[in-house]
């Protein structure tokens, strides 16, 4: 009775905006039990996506390259003949310039203009057209960093939600990827380094947790690490660090830090100390780092730890998606958020495949959020609705070594442990 009235709801709401706004066809936006050629975004042949990005930012921050996998993988099923008959129509993504506001109109722009059925990628730290989604019912998938995404019935995150609040499921699979590297946790400590964000601070929660559940001693965390730049001397940092273990240094650091400076700085400061120990942090499996020497030796032997399986792999996946990438986007370089957007489209078109062909939003979402699971070797597995509040615990690890990097280890997944 309750998804009745809701569905009836945003029908009236949908309605009224195509009446507000002059879009003729599509009413109902998909929900309830419309036919396929009324649901928003829907034709016989068609089905509309496109996705909203941070493009562009005051930081230089950028996201773009999701464009690139988001369309290799539609392009991919379009080539074997569409979903059910139906080929992805990808209008591109806007760009939110890392402003909630400009995302939330991005948002609805392509909702209400645009008229597509669903939003992929979405790959904006600060993304905020998160609350106008659900409240119409629509779709969207890509990388659930920050809290909009979690809690939600239309929002996907492909790798879950990463802001577990206290007592859901918490990550522990960096942990126990670290630790069976390491042959063991046993006496191993570790010492986590974050910036005072409200972001940085919440990840140095969670990544302690993994590794403390994986058996590790925690030495320390310290989250007095300005955010908006580098510090002049990293000296009290390091001195802090090198000490943390009963007086010594710890086994491993885990950098919780935004930015590629910030890590090169913390990490060629701890190696002048003469630390000898395990380096490693989320960020730095990036080759745009090996064009830089400076860069590249100061992290030099770091453990990254990407939520996908690296473009190293040679799992057939991970062949396809190069394939992939390399027939709309030729000799394009291989990066994070290319992956991100490439394995949200992946999961967005698996359960496109799984609705069936009679398609509205609805279905889709009663399909996506009713017992779905779907394992893929390159991003691992993902479950709804249970991963609408917890991340879905897969992860790898890759170093950087001679100026090249390699699998360290492979995507594998882990049970959660409830954050506390």
């Amino acid at each position: 009775m309750v998804r009745r009235k809701s569905a009836a709801f945003v029908v009236a709401v949908l309605a009224a905006g195509c009446a507000a706004t002059g879009c003729a066809a599509q009413q109902g936006g998909g929900q309830g039990g419309g036919q396929a050629q009324g649901a928003a975004g829907v034709t016989g042949t068609t089905i509309r996506i496109g996705g909203v990005l941070t493009k562009t930012s005051a930081s230089g921050y950028s996201t773009k390259d999701a464009e690139i996998g988001a369309k290799a993988r539609f392009e991919r099923a379009n080539a074997e003949g569409g979903v059910h008959g139906r080929k992805i129509e990808f209008v591109g993504a806007e760009d939110d310039g890392q402003d909630a506001a400009k995302g939330d109109a991005a948002a609805k722009k392509l909702v209400q203009k645009d008229q597509v059925f669903a939003l992929v990628p979405v790959h904006a730290p600060n993304f905020g057209g998160a609350t106008f989604l659900e409240q119409q019912g629509v779709p969207w998938f890509g990388w659930a960093t920050g809290p909009q995404w979690c809690g939600t019935r239309t929002g996907f995150g492909y790798n879950g939600c990463l802001a577990p609040k206290q007592g859901a499921g918490s990550q522990t699979w960096w942990g126990r990827q670290m630790a069976d590297l390491l042959g063991g946790a046993e006496g191993k400590s570790v010492y986590v380094q974050t910036s005072d964000s409200s972001g940085s601070k919440y990840g140095g929660t969670t990544i302690s947790q993994s590794f403390t559940a994986a058996g590790f001693e925690l030495a320390g965390v310290n989250s007095g690490l300005p955010a908006a730049a580098p510090p002049p001397d990293w000296l009290p940092y390091v001195n802090k660090i090198m000490t943390s273990d009963d007086g010594g240094p710890p086994d491993v650091v885990v950098s919780v830090i935004a930015g590629t400076k910030f890590n090169v700085g913390l990490y060629a400061a701890l190696k002048r100390a003469g630390y000898q120990g395990v380096l490693t942090d989320a960020t730095s499996y990036d080759a745009a780092i090996l064009k830089d020497q400076a860069s590249a030796q100061a992290l030099d032997g770091v453990i990254a730890a990407p939520m996908f399986e690296p473009f190293e792999s040679t799992a057939p996946e991970i062949v396809k998606l190069k394939q992939d990438v390399e027939r709309v986007a030729p000799g394009t370089r291989l990066t994070q958020h290319l992956a991100i957007g490439y394995w949200a489209a992946d999961i967005f078109l698996d359960i496109l495949n799984k609705t069936g062909k009679d398609l509205t939003r609805e279905k889709f979402l009663a399909t996506a959020n009713g017992s779905y699971v779907y394992e893929n070797p390159g991003f691992g597995r993902i479950e709804f609705p249970k991963d609408h509040s917890e991340p879905n615990g897969c992860g790898a690890l890759v170093k950087l070594e001679g100026g090249a990097f390699r699998v360290a280890k492979s995507m594998k997944c882990f049970d959660n442990v409830p954050l506390k």
